[in-house]
């Protein structure tokens, strides 16, 4: 695929992949991307995962058209971009390897090698000419990891950035961007909102026509959207108006209480209406939600004198992430002394700018009459 004249994708799909970093469901597979600038130099952008480098090399080979490449650019050290790197320095020893200090040392860890007698440390504002093509470096460190820099290609305006502005799903799948990439930017970069707040920074002072990212296809229409929703979701903002209710029943009850609320919520007026059953459903889906949405609705049993083990691992998927800036309230349950409140209010206590409604929802066991006005003013505050 030619990206411009002289700039040519050499990545691959993945289809085998079902659960990307070990924890993602991934049902449209995966790509990983790679680029190839063609100039009086030659550069490769990262290489891919293991377990296609044979397809990998093969690409590169037919877009190289007889050429050696001078040089292999490496923007971030995940093994999906970077397994291939020893292989490529073994097949290509001309070539020099350019990267952060960071990204060296962990050359060493990953390869036993940090091509010291061949490599090209770079930073912030640094540059690498290939002849009508410049590049200038970019430090993004954690995003999202300590290494990772992007390149800016002056000439044809190309950010190559690295993990951001990624998404889930291989890219010979037609899809939705803005869904899986914002499942894939909330699970696997959310937690680092402040620096891609800082990265967006540096972006704003660029003339930029092409992002290549290297998951994901390349963005080049109305960039404008995909950067305000990075905007968005790095400064931690709801991006629509709405309410997930997250929940986890044993017997029914629990479950019975949160879609009645569901309803009610839908007759009062509220636009968006999400709700995920936390033991059944894709925990990553319901993180995505959490985020999206301003307001949650945390519903769960007392188990053990805590909280639902399914509940437990959801708040802590959000607190790891820096979950802020949105409406929470509480529906408990317990046959016998009900804490799961008190419980959850303390495993947020360290989010920054929540707000708790004053409705309330105690259930002793099966969802009363008292319930029932318990949840209707609750679904009042939460559309008020």
């Amino acid at each position: 695929m030619n990206i411009t004249n002289s700039v040519k994708y050499i990545g691959v799909n993945d289809h085998q992949v079902d659960l990307f970093e070990g924890q993602y469901v991934v049902e449209n597979g995966m790509a990983y991307n790679s680029y190839l600038i063609l100039d009086e130099k030659v550069a490769v952008t990262d290489t891919v995962d293991g377990n296609f480098l044979a397809q990998w090399f093969e690409n590169l080979e037919h877009a190289l058209e007889g050429r050696s490449p001078d040089y292999l650019i490496v923007h971030h050290m995940e093994p999906d971009h970077s397994a291939g790197i020893a292989a490529f320095a073994k097949k290509y020893p001309q070539a020099q390897i350019v990267a952060s200090a960071k990204a060296f040392v962990m050359m060493k860890n990953f390869f036993g090698d940090d091509f010291a007698d061949r490599r090209l440390v770079v930073g912030e504002g640094d540059t690498l000419s290939l002849g009508a093509h410049t590049l200038t470096f970019v430090t993004a460190p954690m995003v999202h990891w300590p290494e990772v820099v992007l390149s800016y290609e002056q000439s044809e305006k190309l950010l190559f950035s690295a993990d951001a502005f990624g998404k889930f799903g291989a890219l010979d799948v037609e899809e939705d961007w803005a869904c899986e990439a914002r499942r894939y930017y909330i699970g696997i970069v959310g937690k680092y909102g402040a620096q891609v707040q800082a990265l967006l920074k540096k972006a704003a002072g660029l003339d930029i026509a092409k992002i290549l990212p290297l998951h994901g296809p390349i963005l080049e229409e109305n960039l404008s959207y995909y950067i305000g929703l990075y905007d968005t979701w790095s400064s931690y903002r709801p991006e629509d108006e709405g309410v997930l209710i997250a929940y986890t029943s044993v017997y029914g009850n629990t479950k019975k209480a949160a879609l009645m609320l569901a309803e009610m919520l839908k007759e009062a007026g509220c636009p968006k209406v999400a709700v995920a059953d936390l033991a059944r459903d894709d925990m990553a889906e319901a993180v995505e939600d959490a985020f999206r949405y301003s307001k949650l609705v945390l519903a769960t049993t007392t188990y053990n004198g805590d909280v639902f083990p399914f509940m437990r691992t959801f708040i802590d998927h959000l607190t790891e992430r820096n979950y802020q800036k949105r409406t929470v309230a509480f529906i408990e349950n317990g046959s016998w002394a009900p804490v799961a409140t008190k419980v959850m209010k303390g495993m947020l206590e360290k989010s920054k700018e929540l707000t708790y409604a004053e409705s309330t929802v105690k259930i002793l066991s099966a969802v009363s009459e008292e319930n029932i006005s318990e949840l209707k003013a609750l679904a009042n505050e939460l559309v008020s």
